[in-house]
């Protein structure tokens, strides 16, 4: 079935319904332009999603986790995923959005050229048929009045009362009429056969041809449209085996994870070393001072947490010393690293120690390989120029080869010091690093600086005049505090230790105050190393907040004539001397 023979008095439907499907035609290009834009925003989006969550160099130390490394591998796949809508955007673009595009054009230039000579055609059969009409109507008018001249002639013939002359005149009229009647006749039947044989040709071949050019053109825009949906299947259909492989990817990051590992690194990453405390001895009132038993009832309950938290268990990277005043008293000979600890890490538990030498001696190891195979290389730029001047000088080289060699000596002295470092660290027993010894001995180191005057420990090493005071984090609430009220190292029940240190507490004197304080709040002490004071109440301050949130303060009043613990530095004003 054809357009030509089925529609022949179809000409203005057929041309609005092929005018309405190139606009179709457009609303699909309109479609997959939008559907361009959409994968390429969500292109976009997945990228900045992965690139927002991408791990931060804070967060490093949790790498070695498997669930943290399956996190970075589901990035990268969905990074791949991303890269993916974006060539799916591409090939929409290319093989669909632009030919979709230049065949409307093309389908439009034809169509117009189309109906342009559809249009020539009818107008040639309207005017044909005008002419016919013309020349009808002038046959009709000339056999009238050709009737009508016979008629006349007839009268006047009959007529005895005319003269010859008359009637020979009316003869003559009827004669000319008669010829334009026929001629008017020939004309008309001329005009009829035109007329006729035209419009066969119109509709019978001239108007189908131009009905059949339609029909193409409306089919070439279907089939078009055909491939065209086909072509954007086809566009995300040879990216869907990439996009399974990386969905694949994601399943295989998500396998990988293990607990078990997760939690035996985690042992590896915040075991301390410590061992947990020994029993708290008993002791017997009786056979004490009585001037001594309040404040050995008093230590023997804050020893028992002493480097615990407020759980009962060991904060690993909470046992750095509070030293000083925001440091400005600290003497300390061993210098920070970058890290902010100190170079042989030496404030760290015994295990993150060792571990953090470890790290430190493999890093320098890879360095002096580095420079090693740096410094060979030099060495033999040298020894080409020496064997052949034309290629350089040998001297250029000089300089960085010293350079080398003084930067891979300064790596191996640090090597080796690191070295030394961990074997101190090894040959240490962990018993004699427990939290319970550690305190006692840097309450001991205190006391004997407070007793003999020297600010030396038993190594000889300088120590800030607070070096025992409090660790980082100690706050009354992590149970961590211990005042000077208390006996120090009383909970360990040596009795070694218990007269040293009974010695150094008579001898101790109290820290300089640093300004005085008045409490804006009441506070009721409810935790270890903390003290209760009132409204409006008067104290000293003899160690500022060191971003924990607590001030170490002093009451002049108390079995011993003053009482030292920690308040909250928001429920005080304070005022500290010039």
């Amino acid at each position: 079935m054809n357009w030509g023979t089925e529609l022949w008095d179809q000409y203005d439907n057929l041309a609005s319904h092929t005018q309405r499907g190139i606009e179709f035609l457009d609303k699909y290009g309109n479609f997959v332009r939008d559907r361009c834009t959409i994968e390429q925003e969500y292109a976009a989006k997945l990228r900045r999603l992965v690139k927002n969550y991408q791990p931060k160099k804070k967060e490093e130390d949790d790498n070695e986790f498997t669930s943290y490394q399956a996190f970075k591998n589901v990035l990268k796949e969905i990074g791949d995923l991303a890269g993916q809508r974006e060539v799916v955007a591409e090939s929409l673009q290319i093989q669909v959005s632009n030919a979709i595009t230049l065949l409307s054009k093309n389908l439009r230039e034809e169509r117009k050229k189309t109906l342009t000579e559809g249009s020539n055609l009818t107008q040639n059969l309207t005017a044909q048929v005008l002419a016919l009409d013309r020349a009808k109507k002038n046959y009709e008018k000339a056999y009238r009045d050709s009737e009508k001249a016979l008629e006349n002639y007839q009268r006047a013939d009959a007529d005895l009362n005319l003269s010859r002359a008359e009637v020979e005149k009316q003869r003559h009229n009827m004669t000319i009429k008669s010829q334009q009647s026929d001629d008017a006749k020939n004309e008309y039947a001329n005009q009829l056969q035109k007329t006729n044989k035209l419009q066969q040709q119109h509709y019978e071949s001239a108007l189908p041809d131009v009905f059949n050019r339609l029909q193409e053109i409306d089919e070439k825009r279907t089939r078009g449209l055909k491939e065209f949906i086909k072509g954007a299947a086809d566009a995300e259909s040879s990216v869907a085996p990439i996009i399974a492989r990386c969905l694949e990817g994601v399943v295989i990051a998500a396998e990988s994870i293990d607990e078990k590992e997760d939690s035996h690194k985690a042992v590896e990453k915040y075991q301390s070393g410590f061992l947990p405390p020994g029993d708290i001895p008993f002791e017997d009132l009786s056979k004490m001072d009585p001037d001594l038993s309040n404040h050995s009832q008093y230590h023997s309950a804050t020893n028992v947490n002493n480097h615990m938290t407020h759980r009962g268990t060991i904060g690993a990277n909470k046992l750095k010393k509070r030293t000083g005043i925001f440091g400005i008293f600290s003497s300390n000979k061993n210098t920070l690293s970058t890290d902010g600890m100190k170079e042989d890490y030496s404030d760290l538990p015994p295990n993150q120690r060792r571990k953090k030498l470890t790290s430190k001696i493999n890093e320098l190891k890879h360095k002096i390989v580095q420079e090693t195979a740096a410094h060979d290389g030099l060495m033999k730029m040298k020894s080409v120029y020496e064997a052949n001047s034309l290629l350089g000088d040998p001297m250029s080289v000089e300089g960085q080869l010293n350079e080398s060699a003084h930067k891979l000596e300064k790596l191996k002295v640090e090597l080796r010091k690191y070295q030394q470092y961990l074997e101190q660290a090894n040959s240490v027993q962990i018993a004699q690093h427990s939290p319970q010894s550690h305190r006692n001995l840097q309450n001991g180191q205190r006391m004997s600086r407070h007793s003999n005057g020297s600010g030396e420990n038993e190594d000889g090493d300088d120590q800030p005049d607070d070096a025992g005071s409090l660790s980082s984090s100690a706050s009354p609430e992590s149970g961590l505090g211990t005042s000077h009220t208390s006996l120090p190292g009383s909970g360990q029940g040596s009795a070694n230790d218990q007269v040293m240190n009974e010695d150094m507490y008579y001898e101790a004197e109290p820290l300089q105050a640093l300004g005085t304080c008045k409490a804006l709040y009441p506070f009721d002490a409810t935790s270890e190393g903390s003290i209760p004071m009132s409204e409006n109440e008067e104290l000293q301050v003899i160690e500022l907040d060191q971003g924990d949130g607590w001030t170490r303060v002093r009451r002049c009043t108390g079995p011993n004539g003053w009482e030292e613990g920690f308040v909250p530095t928001s429920y005080i004003e304070s005022t500290l001397y010039a």
